[in-house]
């Protein structure tokens, strides 16, 4: 796959059958349109493009809080996997947004892709105020030369449930149903940084986890069963498949066994002994074990991490 950032410097396209998208997740009704957008493709000897923008347009254009589902490059890893050739990531800004529906056709999507077919919902809105819709894209592709078809009905109703269905379930900790909705195991990313060390003193090191994008959605407090990466070992990884993954337990939460305050993430880690500070781990969230409770004392945190283990170690048996 073919990633573009300058949409002033783009290719002459073959036969491009286009799709437009935030794409967050690249999940199960995601995953529809892809296969849609290259049935397409094949029909007419065509190559596949999706448009999606950067940062995210609720970013620009809404005041309310924003939590993703991928990172821009995670993103890009998920889509590449799907088979896609071309991935036009659109630097998202106040002057785009403001374009007329007319100006967004004309001189940005037919200028930039000429496409022979363009792949979009029914209720898909575009330009200024969102003026645009699917009905007048019919009438400038026909002006214009070129074909829109329509995403089904059913399909963007899996979208819009699925997307909302994964960010409740994630902050809900609902592990299961939020990584059957993506098709894939919820993943994130963060620099390990140095903490107080007392999981290293009861018998139980943590990674302590500080999170590379501030809007990238963590799961709600609890203890997981996961599997991870440093950085170093994620490209072998994605190309050869989750077998060579560490495996662990993680800890979202205040810790109030300790009477801690600030939200931490710390993953411990099976069997791994190596100074990782300043590294970035991808964590895969596997399953939910328990809530965060406070316990009596060190020794009983120390006892019920003792059970943690074997329970996450079960899981991820299971798993493999």
């Amino acid at each position: 796959m073919k990633v573009y950032h300058d949409i002033q410097n783009l290719p002459q396209f073959r036969n491009a059958v286009i799709t437009i998208g935030t794409f967050d997740g690249v999940h199960t009704g995601h995953q529809q349109i892809i296969a849609q957008l290259k049935q397409e493709a094949a029909l007419i000897n065509g190559e596949t493009v999706i448009i999606t923008f950067h940062p995210h347009p609720r970013k620009i254009v809404s005041s309310k809080a924003l939590y993703i589902l991928n990172t821009l490059s995670e993103k890009i890893e998920l889509l590449e996997a799907k088979g896609i050739d071309h991935l036009v990531v659109v630097p998202f800004d106040d002057g785009f947004a403001q374009q007329s529906a007319e100006d967004y056709v004309k001189n940005f999507l037919f200028e930039k892709f000429h496409p022979h077919t363009v792949i979009i919902g029914y209720d898909h809105r575009f330009g200024k105020g969102r003026e645009g819709d699917y009905h007048s894209l019919e009438e400038y592709g026909k002006q214009l030369g070129f074909l829109v078809k329509e995403i089904p009905e059913h399909v963007l109703n899996n979208i819009t449930v699925s997307s909302t269905r994964i960010r409740e379930s994630l902050l809900n900790s609902d592990i299961a149903t939020a990584n059957n909705y993506l098709g894939y195991d919820y993943f994130f990313e963060g620099m390990v940084v140095e903490g107080n060390k007392l999981g290293r003193a009861i018998g139980f090191p943590t990674a302590n986890i500080q999170v590379s994008i501030a809007e990238k959605l963590v799961p709600g407090n609890g203890v997981y069963a996961v599997s991870a990466a440093i950085s170093s070992q994620v490209s072998a990884i994605i190309e050869n498949g989750s077998s060579q993954l560490l495996k662990g337990m993680m800890n979202i939460g205040v810790r109030p066994t300790v009477d801690g305050t600030k939200r931490m993430i710390e993953v411990n880690i099976f069997d791994f002994d190596e100074n990782i500070y300043g590294q970035i781990i991808r964590v895969y969230v596997k399953y939910y074990l328990r809530g965060e409770v406070k316990f009596n004392g060190l020794e009983a945190l120390k006892e019920q991490l003792a059970k943690d283990k074997d329970a996450a170690q079960e899981w991820l048996l299971k798993a493999e």
